[in-house]
C-alpha cells in the first residue's frame, strides 16, 4: 500500500556531509521523519516535517547540523547531514504517517522504510 525507499547512505569522514532521500509511493502520506538506530541501541527519533514543510521539529544532538526537506511534487524527503559526526553513524530509517501532526515517538507511524547506513569514521 505504502512504501518508503531510503538512499544517499555511505561512509564519509567526521566533519564531511551527507544527504539522504527518502521516496514514497502509493497513498499520501502526511507527516514524516527520520529515525536512527546504531548497534546495540534503540531507534531513535532524529528529524520530522509537516505535509506542508512548515514545521519541522529536530532531535537536539542534530541541531544546527541536520536540515529535514521534502519535494511532494516528487513524493520525496531528505535529510542533509552536515557536519557529521563519528556519533552520527546509524542506520537511518524513513517514516511517514497518515496524519498531519508532527510526532517524535515511533510507535505513531504507520509505514517505515527499510534503512539505509550512514557510516562516519573519525
Amino acid at each position: 500500500q505504502v512504501q518508503l525507499v531510503e538512499s544517499g547512505g555511505g561512509l564519509v569522514q567526521a566533519g564531511g556531509s551527507l544527504r539522504l532521500s527518502c521516496a514514497a509511493s502509493g497513498r499520501s502520506i502526511y507527516a514524516m521523519g527520520w529515525f536512527r538506530q546504531a548497534s546495540g541501541k534503540d531507534r531513535e527519533f532524529v528529524s520530522a516535517i509537516s505535509w506542508s514543510g512548515s514545521s519541522t521539529e529536530y532531535a537536539d544532538s542534530v541541531k544546527g547540523r541536520f536540515t529535514i526537506s521534502r519535494d511532494n511534487t516528487k513524493n520525496t524527503m531528505y535529510l542533509q547531514m552536515n557536519s557529521l559526526k563519528p556519533e552520527d553513524t546509524a542506520v537511518y530509517y524513513c517514516a511517514g504517517r497518515l496524519k498531519r501532526t508532527i510526532v517524535t515517538t515511533r510507535h505513531e507511524y504507520d509505514y517505515w522504510g527499510q534503512g539505509t547506513q550512514v557510516t562516519v569514521s573519525s
